[in-house]
């Protein structure tokens, strides 16, 4: 079994930290918390460091953050039920947007690879789909109502604009762009209880999921036409749960990340330990095995949030109820 070792402990943030998101470029790491802070951390020498603190953007807590696919611009999603769009201009992050219209709490935001939509998800049941003009200006496309429940994460397929969603209703639901309407083009119901994350693979054919049924789980994409034989409605490509990983979370598995580079995925658990997985070399595409590869428990409380550095293979980020970040290597 391989080994997830602890390399920094970043404390600055007070109370619960939710969420960590990298930047593109793997060179900064943002933060945020019950604090309604954003703090952007960076390297310094051979430390990590608190580059900037964002402390005017919202009125309530910060649930999560998420960089745009070219790295100039960073959402941040609050309890106080708006999205605000941050850029760095002139050595400063300026809050150049506000965005409005959930009822209450904002709970994930993802741009789309393209760069041309962003999503946001809330409380509220609801997947709101904004367009972003080129002059950086956002317009609601589309409110989506599929849900019965809270939504938790909205994550954007690799390459396309397709939209997955996860819920307090036990599913995951996937959206495109038909005409002028989104309309969704799946529903995966394998989940017995609330999914929390979602997470793409490097190239967008697979996605896994965790849940408070204290499993994950590994869907594959089948597009039309596949050799197996798996039907594809109306020419879209249909998602199957080919593998389930259970056994090894105690309590509820509140993130997921699966790194572009090396393949592995880190769990964020409730039993305050993070965990990585990797598939086994002999795995069947179609019915793939995963393996634990290390265990990691340094935090004291809740991990909420785990994250893969997009350049650097094995740097690992989390986000914790005990108010650190924390940085490993994975060996």
């Amino acid at each position: 079994m391989g080994r997830l070792e602890g390399s920094h402990i970043l404390h600055g943030h007070k109370g619960r930290v939710w969420n960590v998101a990298w930047h593109p470029e793997g060179h900064l790491l943002a933060s945020c918390g019950e604090d309604k802070t954003i703090r952007i951390w960076g390297r310094d020498g051979q430390k990590w460091v608190c580059k900037t603190c964002l402390s005017d953007g919202h009125s309530r807590t910060i649930r999560a953050v998420s960089w745009s696919a070219c790295g100039k611009f960073l959402a941040s999603a609050s309890f106080d039920g708006t999205t605000s769009v941050w850029t760095y201009t002139k050595g400063d992050y300026d809050c150049i947007m506000s965005l409005e219209g959930h009822e209450n709490e904002v709970k994930s935001s993802a741009w789309s690879h393209s760069g041309q939509y962003f999503a946001t998800c809330g409380r509220d049941k609801t997947v709101w789909v904004w367009e972003v003009a080129e002059d950086n200006e956002y317009e609601c496309a589309a409110v989506l109502f599929n849900h019965a429940q809270d939504v938790k994460k909205v994550a954007w397929q690799p390459g396309r604009d397709i939209l997955a969603s996860c819920s307090y209703d036990d599913s995951i639901k996937m959206f495109r762009e038909d005409g002028t309407e989104w309309v969704q083009c799946a529903n995966l119901t394998s989940h017995t209880s609330t999914v929390w994350s979602i997470a793409f693979n490097g190239s967008g054919d697979r996605m896994a999921s965790s849940s408070d049924d204290l499993t994950v789980k590994i869907w594959q994409e089948y597009p039309p036409g596949n050799a197996q034989g798996i039907e594809t409605p109306d020419n879209i490509p249909a998602w199957k749960c080919v593998c389930t990983l259970s056994g090894y979370h105690s309590r509820t598995v509140y993130d997921i990340s699966w790194c572009p580079l090396s393949g592995r995925i880190a769990t964020a658990c409730g039993d305050d330990k993070i965990r990585v997985f990797q598939e086994s070399p002999e795995s069947d595409h179609d019915a793939p095995t995963f393996e634990l590869e290390g265990t990691a428990d340094g935090h004291t409380q809740d991990v909420n949030a785990v994250a893969w550095n997009p350049k650097e293979v094995g740097l690992l980020a989390s986000a914790s109820d005990d108010g650190t970040v924390r940085l490993w290597c994975a060996k």
